[in-house]
């Protein structure tokens, strides 16, 4: 091809020349393709384009890329908008912007002639406007001659000001920063922000007072408000991040906002314009968890939020309520230390005890309990008044009574300790201590270690370790962990304890046995600063934990070896009577190996009263000894217990980290749904039962199992299902009594198996959806559903069975069928069709 060519040829960026050179501009632009002088045809692609402007004989010198006649930045503006429409040409327009402000007489006068004379800046994202000003930002650091100061910095300030706004967020720092606002007058300054927020613009005017720095100057309820109306919490944060006077009073305003009396809808009315205002969002629940999160990133004293801390403390007091008289998990001694450390000397929370007591107990209890708190007769109710004087003989009496009967029932029903009470010691200085240190830091030495806190019950802050048992054979060591601290640290050997809990740690010749391990180093952590990292640290340690999740997964049903528990048992109940609730955890795991479970109702002691009641001295003691017997039998035959015979190789090593909870498990997590029937053979899986149909199968699903429930009864099945607040052993009696088959999950199987007959319990992979907890039902009781079982059980009562959805799930189910004849042994293999798990 040649390089002379016909001038209709002519790119688009030659085209571009052209609209320049009629603009009046001189340009020479490099690698466009053509070579443009006075109309001339397009040269070869690596040639140079000369335009002249009208009048001019000769094109401009190459080496120049522009230069501007008059020096007009509105004819700079002119060509950067071109360039800016090229992606491609984003190099050469930061030549251009750069020469151009050269250019310029008065480069910072010249950016606002152009943001004045255009609007393409004013939306978000990256304008023209934000790329000018950015580059112009930057050129001035290379240039510094060129700031202005004095009456003609004020002026271009003045021109700022009516920028701003309309100004978007990303081009406030640029503009700030070139023209130098913050050394504005700042009346002036506030003035501005204040012309915003009346005008409604309540988030340009606290980014701008951010940017500013004018917080210190402005009212925090007034700038801060409107933004909580509008959900803008991170606004918000940021308003009072830097100024802990701000942040103080911001939660102070936010307390007052959570009083009984005030009205979150009388306040929002005061404030005109607020979009997106939702006042059902901006509740005392969301606002407690706001205060609380804002005092523990600012770290400001809670006392300073008393409304929202009496709230929580309230939520705590029905907390306890309901432990000690509706689940009766609680002791009265550890009921009553809780009740009284929240409650303290506030009348109002002392009000609310005594309203509570009225409604769970009798008028003998909330006298007492008035009696107790000193509260005046007067702001009592007249009942509880007449009954005050009437009790303390009778509540001596009974409570003796009461604690005789349970220290019974503790020997008869729950793990007890095989050492005597004089080898149990506890340690409150460095002289007992020694004794503890020859014995635990034998070579070869076992240790069971168990720490105790006291509950936190959702406040701020991580726990802090009270005592610290550790468990060697046949003794038991007790550290009192505040009061060995606070002596080392007066005789300035506050080194000494860590010292010796790191050794324990790392020494490789001693095994260490917990339950949860890496929680109790968290603990110990936040108590001790030098322990932190000693999880890093860590060797020989067992976990039993981790023992715990494989004898869960293990299908062996204990059946080996194992002891056979009935957990359930009707005959096992607590005191005040009521039934004992499943157990859980460390206890759950020593009632299998063990035979029995442990006495948990010390676990929420206030661990942190001295002196330890006897009752906390043995819970704290059988906690830790009773990892050395479950590790023990363990190790004497695992595989009695469904373990691998390697067990103690295998388990010794780092503390294990609880996982965080995934949305769904892998197949190697989770335990075979098939494989934890009641007592489940090779032969059943070989010879399956005789088929049924739906109507013949009767069930009844745990109260975790609600959505595979209701998806049975679609299929016709006869269905009975728990409420959330039923109880698991309700299901074994509706089971007996209706000749159902319990369809469970997890640990409740374990213990409903036993109360019915042989192949009456299933338990289902409770993190599969819906449908494929279906299949595997439908796939072991062998029960083939049908075209007529399709809603055959609710089309009279429910408005589920429309024609087009009977024909959309019909549908569905003929598909399921073709696919089951093409692979007849394939249940697990296939899915039920999206349209039945609607």
């Amino acid at each position: 091809m040649s390089q002379e060519g016909n001038s209709g040829d002519r790119p688009a960026d030659a085209v571009m020349a052209f609209e320049l050179h009629s603009a009046g501009v001189a340009v020479v632009l490099r690698g466009w393709g053509c070579w443009l002088r006075n109309g001339a045809a397009p040269h070869h692609p690596c040639s140079q384009i000369a335009c002249t402007p009208p009048g001019c004989n000769s094109p401009v010198q190459k080496d120049t890329l522009l230069t501007w006649k008059g020096q007009d930045p509105l004819l700079l503006l002119k060509t950067l908008q071109l360039l800016w429409t090229k992606k491609e040409m984003k190099k050469q327009l930061k030549e251009e912007i750069r020469r151009g402000f050269a250019g310029l007489e008065d480069p910072l006068a010249g950016l606002l002639d152009m943001l004045e004379s255009n609007g393409d800046w004013k939306g978000k994202g990256h304008s023209l406007g934000y790329y000018i000003s950015s580059e112009l930002q930057l050129w001035m650091k290379e240039h510094p001659a060129v700031q202005q100061s004095g009456m003609k910095l004020k002026k271009l300030q003045a021109r700022v000001f009516r920028i701003l706004d309309q100004c978007p967020a990303n081009l406030l720092d640029p503009l700030i920063s070139i023209y130098q606002l913050h050394t504005a007058d700042r009346n002036y300054l506030l003035g501005h922000v204040s012309h915003l927020y009346h005008r409604g613009d309540y988030k340009e005017a606290a980014i701008l007072s951010i940017k500013l720095k004018l917080q210190p100057d402005q009212d925090v309820e007034k700038m801060c408000a409107p933004l909580l109306f509008q959900d803008k919490i991170n606004l918000v944060e940021d308003y009072v991040a830097e100024y802990p006077e701000l942040q103080c009073r911001l939660l102070e305003i936010l307390d007052t906002w959570c009083e009984p009396d005030f009205n979150i809808r009388d306040m929002a009315r005061q404030y005109q314009g607020l979009s997106r205002y939702k006042p059902d969002k901006l509740n005392r629940k969301m606002l407690s968890k706001l205060i609380f999160r804002l005092l523990d990133r600012f770290n400001v004293d809670p006392a300073l939020c008393p409304n929202v801390i009496n709230q929580r403390h309230l939520r705590t007091l029905n907390y306890l309520f309901y432990k000690r008289f509706v689940e009766k998990t609680m002791t009265q001694e550890n009921w009553a230390d809780h009740i009284q450390s929240t409650v303290g000397e506030n009348r109002w929370l002392q009000g609310h005890l005594i309203q509570l007591l009225l409604r769970y107990c009798d008028l003998n209890t909330a006298a007492r309990w008035a009696q107790r708190c000193s509260l005046p007769e007067e702001v009592l109710p007249s009942e509880v008044a007449d009954e005050l004087q009437k009790l303390e003989i009778q509540e001596r009496v009974e409570e003796a009574t009461k604690e005789e009967n349970y220290k019974e029932v503790k020997k008869k029903d729950y793990y007890q300790l095989p050492i005597p009470r004089a080898n149990i010691r506890l340690l409150q200085n460095w002289e007992e201590m020694m004794q503890c240190y020859e014995k635990v830091l034998k070579p070869g030495q076992i240790v069971g270690i168990d720490m105790e806190w006291r509950p936190s019950f959702g406040m701020v802050g991580k726990p802090r370790v009270s005592l610290l048992q550790l468990a060697v054979r046949d003794e038991v060591f007790l550290l009192d962990l505040p009061r060995l601290l606070e002596q080392a640290e007066v005789k300035g050997e506050k080194e000494k304890l860590p010292h010796f809990i790191q050794r324990l740690y790392s020494d490789a010749t001693i095994t260490k046995l917990g339950y949860g391990m890496s929680g109790d180093l968290s603990s110990l952590a936040a108590t001790c600063s030098t322990l932190k990292g000693m999880d890093k640290q860590s060797q020989s340690v067992v976990d039993l934990l981790t023992i715990d999740k494989l004898l869960q997964k293990s299908s062996t049903d204990w059946k080996k070896g194992g002891l056979k528990v009935d957990v359930l048992s009707p005959e096992q109940s607590c005191e005040d009577g009521g039934l004992r609730q499943p157990e859980k955890g460390l206890s759950l795991l020593v009632q299998h190996v063990l035979g029995k479970p442990l006495d948990k109702t010390e676990q929420m002691s206030n661990w942190e009263k001295r002196p330890l009641r006897e009752e906390q001295i043995l819970y704290a003691a059988s906690d830790a000894y009773c990892l050395l017997e479950v590790y023990e039998k363990l190790c004497k035959d695992p595989e009695s217990f469904g373990l691998s015979s390697d067990l103690t190789e295998s388990l010794v090593g780092k503390p294990s980290v609880k996982p965080r909870a995934k949305k769904q498990l892998n197949k190697q997590e989770v335990p075979s749904p098939s494989g934890q029937q009641c007592k489940g053979s090779d032969k059943e899986t070989s010879c399956p039962p005789a088929p049924i149909s739906p109507k013949e199968f009767s069930v009844v699903c745990d109260n975790m199992l609600q959505g595979l429930g209701r998806y049975l009864r679609c299929l016709g099945v006869d269905v009975r299902m728990l409420e959330n607040e039923d109880d698991h052993r309700k299901a074994a009696e509706i089971a007996r009594q209706e000749g159902r088959v319990i369809l469970t999950s997890g640990l409740p199987y374990q213990t409903l198996r036993s109360h019915v007959g042989e192949g009456r319990c299933f338990s289902v992979n409770c993190s599969e959806k819906a449908k494929e907890q279906a299949l595997q039902v439908l796939k072991h009781f062998n029960v083939h559903v049908t075209l007529a079982d399709i809603f055959s059980r609710c089309q009279l009562h429910c408005s589920c069975s429309s024609l087009a959805q009977q024909t959309i799930l019909r549908g569905s189910l003929q598909l399921l069928q073709r696919r089951m004849l093409r692979c007849p042994q394939g249940w697990e293999r296939h899915r039920l069709p999206q349209t039945l798990a609607r």
